[in-house]
């Protein structure tokens, strides 16, 4: 497994896992956390506090400013777990841990078998930075 730590940073919470890649601009309401895309079979899903598992975004660049709003209005994921690397996401998250001092690491797998194994979990621990990223299953 090729995993890489594309925005470092900790983070704990409830796994969530998206059917389908999401456009954070126009699918997503940074006011709200939720998804709005009315065609995304996740329609209205909470992403908020979420360690979201999405195989990858889909859209628009501006999709980085609406993740980066997200952060700091304390609406968006806690983690996003991709596939294959994504600039777009991982653009958004970086800025707001630059501008806000928010972290929402951002993780690309590599391994679609083992983002489908670990995206089962109820619950999900991550320390993602410059050495690699370990996950743990936190008790409870």
């Amino acid at each position: 497994m090729s995993v890489r730590s594309l925005v470092h940073g900790q983070a704990q919470g409830e796994v969530l896992r998206l059917g389908e890649p999401l456009s954070f601009w126009g699918g997503f309401d940074s006011s709200t956390g939720c998804v709005i895309d009315r065609f995304h079979p996740q329609h209205h899903a909470c992403l908020t506090g979420k360690i979201l598992f999405v195989e990858r975004g889909r859209g628009s660049s501006s999709g980085a400013s609406v993740l980066a709003e997200a952060l700091r209005l304390g609406t968006a994921p806690a983690a996003i777990i991709l596939v294959d690397d994504d600039a777009i996401i991982a653009t958004g998250a970086l800025v707001a841990q630059m501008l806000y001092e928010i972290d929402c690491p951002v993780v690309a797998l590599g391994d679609r078998e083992a983002w489908q194994r670990l995206s089962t979990l109820p619950r999900l621990s991550l320390e993602a930075g410059a050495e690699g990223v370990k996950f743990t299953q936190p008790a409870g």
